[in-house]
C-alpha cells in the first residue's frame, strides 16, 4: 500500500499541472496588460480558500456520497442539498470579499484577479479529490489514469470559468447576482466531478461547456485591460498577424521564383 505522504505529492503534483495549463492561454494572451501582482496574490489566497473549501466539501460531501455508493445496503438519495448549498455559498460569498478588496477594484481587475483566484481554489479541490481517487484500488488502469488527468486539468480551469465570471458581474454592478450565480455554478461543478468519479462517460456532458465558455472567458478578461493598454495589444496583434502573412507568403514567392536546373 502506498502511503500517504506519496499519494498527496502525486496529488499536489498533478494540480500544480492543472493550475498551469489553466493559467496558459487566456492569462498568458493578455500577459503584460493586466495587474499581474495582484493577480498572483489572488493565487495565494485562493490556496487558503479552496484548502479550506475542499476539505469541508470532501468531508461534508465526497466521504458521504462514497460511503453510500460503496454501500450496497444503503440507497442512494443525492448529496445533501443544505450541505452543498452551504458549502459553495461560503466558497462564493469568500471569494466575492476577495475580488471587492481595494487593490483589486483600483485597477477594475476583478476579471483577471478571478481567473487566478479560481484557477487556485480549483487546484486545491481537484487535490484532494485526487488524493481519494488513487486511494482507488482499480485507479491503475488506462480509464482511472484518464480520469485523474481530467480532473487535474478540467476543475481548475472550471473554477477559474467561475470566478472570472463573478469578476466580470461585480464589474457590472451585479453583486448579489455574482454570488448567487457562482453558487449555482459551484453545485453543479461538484455534483458533475463527484458523478464522473465513479462514471466518467459523464465528461460528455462537462467538456461541451469548458469549450463553448472559451470565448467569453477572453471577452471576461479584456474587460480587465486599461483603454491605453486596449490600443496597445490592438496594433501588437495585428502586426503579429501581419508577420505571420509575410512568413506564410515569403516562402511560397521564393519557390515560385526559384529557377528549375537544366537536366
Amino acid at each position: 500500500m502506498v502511503s500517504e505522504l506519496v499519494l498527496f505529492q502525486l496529488s499536489s503534483f498533478c494540480a500544480l499541472i492543472g493550475m498551469t495549463l489553466g493559467w496558459r492561454g487566456v492569462m498568458t494572451k493578455f500577459a503584460g496588460f493586466y495587474d499581474l501582482p495582484t493577480a498572483w496574490n489572488q493565487v495565494f489566497w485562493g490556496i487558503v480558500l479552496g484548502g479550506v473549501y475542499a476539505v469541508s466539501a470532501d468531508g461534508l460531501l465526497f466521504q458521504p456520497y462514497y460511503a453510500t455508493v460503496m454501500s450496497s445496503d444503503t440507497v442512494y438519495t443525492g448529496l445533501n442539498i443544505v450541505s452543498l448549498l452551504l458549502v459553495t455559498l461560503f466558497a462564493s460569498v469568500v471569494a466575492h470579499l476577495l475580488l471587492r478588496r481595494s487593490r483589486v477594484r483600483r485597477g477594475s481587475s476583478q476579471p483577471t484577479s478571478g481567473w487566478a483566484l479560481g484557477l487556485a481554489i480549483g487546484g486545491m479541490v481537484a487535490m484532494v479529490m485526487m488524493f481519494r481517487m488513487f486511494e482507488f484500488e482499480d485507479i491503475v488502469s488506462v480509464q482511472g489514469l484518464a480520469n485523474i488527468a481530467l480532473i487535474s486539468i478540467v476543475t481548475p480551469r472550471a473554477e477559474a470559468l467561475i470566478t472570472a465570471r463573478h469578476g466580470y458581474m461585480m464589474l457590472q454592478g451585479r453583486r448579489w447576482g455574482a454570488v448567487l450565480r457562482s453558487t449555482f455554478w459551484r453545485s453543479s461543478l461538484l455534483v458533475a466531478l463527484y458523478f464522473v468519479v465513479f462514471q466518467p462517460i459523464g465528461w460528455v456532458f462537462i467538456l461541451p461547456f469548458l469549450i463553448l465558455s472559451a470565448p467569453a472567458a477572453e471577452t471576461w478578461i479584456w474587460e480587465s485591460v486599461p483603454k491605453e493598454g486596449r490600443r496597445r495589444l490592438r496594433r501588437l496583434w495585428a502586426e503579429q498577424a501581419r508577420e505571420r502573412r509575410s512568413t506564410t507568403t515569403v516562402p511560397q514567392l521564393g519557390a515560385a521564383e526559384s529557377p528549375v536546373e537544366d537536366e
